[in-house]
């Protein structure tokens, strides 16, 4: 059998050698490229079309949520086993959502990372232990919360993006929140990066489609 071509995209330097050196010194792994974003992750893998692609969830500029989305359209056949820390409910069906094929969490042993690459190369998915539990329980029909829309956002940038949808601007919302509004238009420039928008006011649209701002009340006179 041919070796596993594997990317690694994780934008800690450390954690990406550490990842590299594992794979590398066992048998039947070819480590073909590395990421520090989710946009170098893209183009490596339709550069170099590894058989998976181990990806961290957030990274700056293109997070891996949107890393797996894209390649989901611009390289199919690459399958994705999320590494990382958030062992959250949010960040796990997002990323299955999003089109990843395993979700394990950082810590988890060489070889469980190593049986992980291998199974989901062959065409299997592949959860770690805690995660496979939920998972499970939901394909079992136990009761589902209302997953919070855009989910790759903080609790902040959904807060700020909730009031964007509601009119209000830069000057209301640090009004509103207690902020200084260059804290609020960083976290704005976060938002557009993420949802991958040019404007506040598209982005104001995609969270009212998305049923933001609709309960929120009318802007304050703050500019």
């Amino acid at each position: 059998m041919s070796a596993v071509r594997v990317l690694v995209a994780d934008d800690h330097p450390v954690v990406r050698s550490g990842l590299v050196g594992v794979l590398s010194s066992l048998d039947g792994f070819d480590v073909v490229a590395v990421a520090a974003d989710g946009a170098e992750a893209v183009r490596e893998a339709v550069l170099h079309r590894p058989h998976v692609a181990l990806m961290d969830l957030h990274m700056p500029g293109t997070d891996g949520f949107t890393a797996i989305r894209e390649l989901a359209r611009v390289a199919p056949d690459v399958r994705v086993c999320v590494l990382t820390m958030y062992d959250d409910d949010d960040s796990l069906f997002a990323a299955l959502r999003a089109g990843a094929h395993g979700y394990l969490l950082k810590g988890a042993e060489q070889d469980e990372i190593a049986r992980a690459v291998r199974a989901i190369a062959a065409g299997e998915a592949i959860f770690g232990p805690r995660i496979a539990t939920r998972v499970l329980s939901q394909l079992h029909g136990s009761p589902v919360t209302a997953e919070a829309p855009f989910p790759e956002l903080t609790a902040r940038e959904r807060e700020i993006l909730d009031l964007l949808a509601a009119s209000n601007t830069i000057a209301a919302i640090a009004h509103r929140l207690g902020l200084s509004p260059k804290t609020v238009s960083n976290n704005v420039t976060n938002i557009l990066t993420k949802l991958q928008v040019g404007d506040r006011a598209q982005a104001a649209i995609l969270a009212r489609d998305a049923g933001l701002g609709r309960d929120r009340p009318r802007p304050t006179d703050e500019r």
